[in-house]
């Protein structure tokens, strides 16, 4: 018999050391509010694209992106800003950002309609709803809601394996990660998606499940498994 351990935190029984580490490729949406913009059928003037649904989720630490998108703007005379809404606090105006802290960026490709206001390191404080405004007049503005929460990851599978068996691991991450987005280590070194290791992730209804398979395993698989 050939141990795979697992040190660290305990979990449920069978439970092994967890350490999550994801991130997030793209934003979970539902729906917000949104105050009427021209219909773009008629419009002479600047109008929202539709940017799908605008409450966006994201884990902490990670990057959240509220994708601003406007059509028909004249540069020259109107611009968009973003508004932090519990405080009013104009975060940006174009792309000069006003914010003293600096994981707040504005990103506007040159000639884009996209005005995404990017939040890295994202923390829980910085939750709430966020306003994307044209200076027109009247004034057209469209609401976002942020979410940043905390995800947690329980690793299920056995303690001990023969040697020369087949090990199963599964890892849990909730809320759910980006798909493909939850990396394994075999005391500290990533392990590759190769040879005798296979890795399958999955989107399901109690989050991300990821399963690391290790075909044979032999004694220096021993040690300490983390997701």
């Amino acid at each position: 018999m050939s141990p795979v351990g697992a040190g660290g935190p305990q979990v449920a029984a069978g439970s092994l050391l967890v350490a999550c580490l994801v991130a997030l490729a793209s934003p979970v949406h539902l729906q917000g509010e949104v105050t009427e913009a021209p219909s773009p059928a008629v419009s002479v003037g600047p109008y929202f694209l539709s940017p799908g649904s605008r409450n966006i989720t994201a884990s902490v630490g990670q990057t959240a992106y509220l994708p601003c998108r406007v059509a028909q703007l004249d540069d020259h005379v109107q611009q968009v800003s973003w508004i932090r809404k519990r405080d009013l606090h104009v975060m940006s105006s174009g792309v000069v950002v006003f914010a003293s802290d600096q994981r707040f960026q504005v990103v506007h490709p040159e000639k884009s309609e996209n005005w995404t206001l990017q939040i890295r390191f994202a923390q829980v404080r910085d939750s709430g709803v966020y306003e994307c405004q044209v200076n027109t007049e009247p004034k057209m503005s469209l609401a976002y809601h942020l979410a940043v929460v905390e995800s947690r990851a329980s690793l299920l599978g056995p303690e001990y394996v023969r040697a020369g068996s087949t090990l199963n691991l599964t890892c849990i991450v909730s809320p759910p990660a980006a798909p493909g987005l939850v990396y394994w280590y075999h005391n500290g070194v990533m392990l590759d998606y190769e040879g005798l290791v296979a890795i399958l992730t999955q989107e399901g209804p109690e989050g991300t499940r990821s399963s690391l398979t290790i075909a044979r395993a032999a004694p220096d698989h021993s040690g300490n498994y983390t997701c």
